[in-house]
């Protein structure tokens, strides 16, 4: 019975492997991806920078639900800025607006910004990892 038992060993783990791998890709299709695209009053621009810097650093470093924020500027034009953003989940976006980083952020910000585009988006390749 021993000997049986051993033998079920590799399939068991296996089986483990194979819906762990599952659950995983079940949780992928529970990201939320979006876009954000701003436009800063380039008066303001190097203000707004330092405030973005400081939340984006922090959300990644503390928060377990966003995977990704990954600012950039055009380069001709400096004052338009797109992030991509990916959450783990609604509900770790939802308590990512909750923080207190992002309120600060918000409010800090908030008369910087000439205007704002939100597109909630799906990844075209979503087996791809940022390295």
């Amino acid at each position: 019975m021993k000997i049986k038992s051993i033998h079920l060993l590799p399939f068991i783990v296996s089986m483990l492997m194979v819906f762990s791998q599952g659950n995983a890709s079940a949780q992928d299709k529970t990201q939320m991806v979006r876009l954000a695209k701003l436009v800063i009053n380039s008066a303001q621009l190097e203000s707004y920078n330092v405030f973005l810097k400081e939340e984006i650093e922090t959300s990644v470093r503390v928060e377990p639900g966003v995977l990704t924020l990954y600012a950039v500027a055009e380069k001709d034009n400096p004052a338009h800025i797109t992030i991509l953003e990916i959450y783990t989940s609604t509900d770790a976006y939802q308590a990512h607006l909750q923080t207190a980083h992002f309120i600060k952020y918000k409010n800090g910000t908030k008369d910087m910004v000439k205007s704002f585009e939100l597109a909630e988006v799906v990844p075209l390749v979503p087996d791809m990892k940022i390295k």
